[in-house]
């Protein structure tokens, strides 16, 4: 299973490679827009597959970035993992900011999913050559204001910055705090996340630099170099000098943006003002991203169904089914071979009468797994679960009987009614299932109604398809 860790300034230079060849186009897919918001991202790290896999936290949820491909990147493996990881988390598989051009092949490997993308979203993106000469009549307003910048400080000049300690940037900041009018939250944290990437000017995964002007700092950017995009990160200018802004935007494409087709300037944040700016350089694309939320075929149960076999009803859990419930879950020796021990998810909480009853309720209501108790003549003699999807059309099935009515045939009946109704009524492509090698009886009980797939040193795996 994949294990994740905290994607910090001290991973930079391990990740770096891999947003550096990275051609998505979105700011996303960028170190700096994870480093600079990391505090709202929570983004960790694995990888997989030759893919760089980012698991961001989000107000409190779980979102996967679309892998990223190193030389050898198989991206299909890479979400396999993934899908793994959010199955065998119970987690619910969440893909966002995708790019636009992935989502086809995506809604087509996930058999149900929601599609949302909203235009704030989108990045706009420039072609370098239009930013860096401001050619033509749709281009005058840029050049006029540039023309009077110029006129009014003759002695302007482009120069890169390298240096974080530069005293140049930081007498920038003091200027520009002082000009600084807006109020908000988001823009007051931008402005200070925005000095302190500029402290990583060092590490050479930035490129960075400014607009001098009788002496000083006038404007200044900071970007980043990502497959044939250029990632503009920072962008700011000191309102008091008129053209400064669209001085620093042609001058930094120019002398910046040497190797890049694009330059992303990154997404409005739903602000107007921003919008109208990005707007008015005349974007050649907007950049979208698509956010996919996968369900699975559980989601169309209103209700745990009823099934019938020749001997045993299959039917939801009940309250009246507490002590039967109970004593099967509870039986270690039994349970050994079931896979899964209950004392993992009881963790520090106590063990109620009601506990595995609202377990597996809990389960149906997230429509993570359905449990179906099986009955002899009314009474809970044990349980099919279907549970552990893959997002793809499959989910693994389990079965266990109480001790005392084990050898009569009813764990084979009632999984084979299960893993029909499973394929047939509710739709899925396939019915996994695994049983230890120890265990001789469950492995004679799924071969008789599955084929064998493969095996290592633990279990035998088994499949069922439609």
């Amino acid at each position: 299973m994949l294990e994740f860790q905290e994607l910090t300034v001290k991973e930079g230079a391990r990740l770096r490679p891999y947003y550096e060849t990275c051609d998505y186009r979105l700011c996303e897919y960028s170190l700096g827009v994870k480093l600079m918001w990391r505090d709202y991202l929570h983004p960790w790290f694995t990888e997989a597959a030759g893919c760089l896999i980012i698991r961001n936290c989000i107000e409190g949820q779980y979102v996967f970035d679309y892998p990223i491909l190193g030389p050898e990147g198989d991206a299909g493996a890479a979400l396999a993992a993934i899908e793994q990881y959010c199955g065998d988390k119970e987690l619910p598989l969440v893909l966002s900011v995708v790019p636009e051009d992935k989502a086809s092949q995506l809604v087509l490997r996930y058999p149900r999913v929601t599609v949302i993308s909203e235009r704030p979203w989108k990045d706009y993106l420039y072609h370098t050559e239009d930013l860096a000469q401001f050619a033509g009549r749709r281009y005058s307003g840029q050049r006029n204001h540039i023309n009077k910048f110029r006129r009014d400080y003759p002695d302007a000049a482009f120069v890169a910055l390298t240096d974080p300690n530069d005293p140049r940037l930081t007498a920038f900041w003091t200027d520009y705090e002082a000009e600084f009018h807006k109020t908000g939250p988001l823009a007051k944290q931008e402005l200070a996340l925005a000095q302190e990437m500029f402290s990583l000017l060092d590490t050479g995964w930035f490129c960075a630099g400014g607009m001098l002007a009788e002496g000083r700092l006038v404007a200044v950017s900071l970007a980043e170099k990502c497959g044939g995009t250029l990632v503009n990160h920072i962008e700011k200018a000191l309102y008091s000098h008129a053209g400064a802004y669209p001085a620093i935007v042609q001058a930094f494409a120019a002398c910046c943006g040497d190797g890049c087709d694009w330059i992303n300037r990154e997404d409005d944040a739903r602000d107007k003002g921003l919008r109208t700016s990005k707007l008015q350089y005349l974007p050649a694309a907007l950049g979208g991203k698509v956010r996919l939320q996968v369900g699975t075929e559980l989601d169309i149960l209103k209700r745990v169904p009823s099934l019938k076999t020749e001997r045993l009803p299959l039917t939801a859990l009940r309250p009246s089914d507490r002590d039967a419930y109970n004593a099967l879950c509870l039986d270690d020796d039994r349970n050994r071979w079931w896979g899964y021990d209950y004392r993992t998810g009881l963790g520090d909480k106590p063990l109620t009468e009601d506990y595995f009853l609202d377990a597996a309720k809990a389960d149906f209501a997230a429509r993570r797994a359905v449990n179906f108790a099986v009955r002899l003549k009314g009474k809970l003699i044990g349980e099919v679960v279907l549970y552990r999807p893959d997002f793809r059309g499959g989910f693994e099935q389990g079965c266990r009987i109480a001790p005392e009515y084990a050898g009569h045939g009813y764990g084979t009946e009632a999984f084979a009614a299960a893993a029909d109704w499973a394929l047939y009524h509710l739709g899925l492509q396939r019915v996994v299932a695994k049983c230890f090698k120890e265990n001789e009886a469950s492995r004679r009980m799924l071969s008789s109604c599955m084929r064998p797939n493969g095996e290592d040193d633990t279990y035998y795996y088994f499949e069922k398809l439609v």
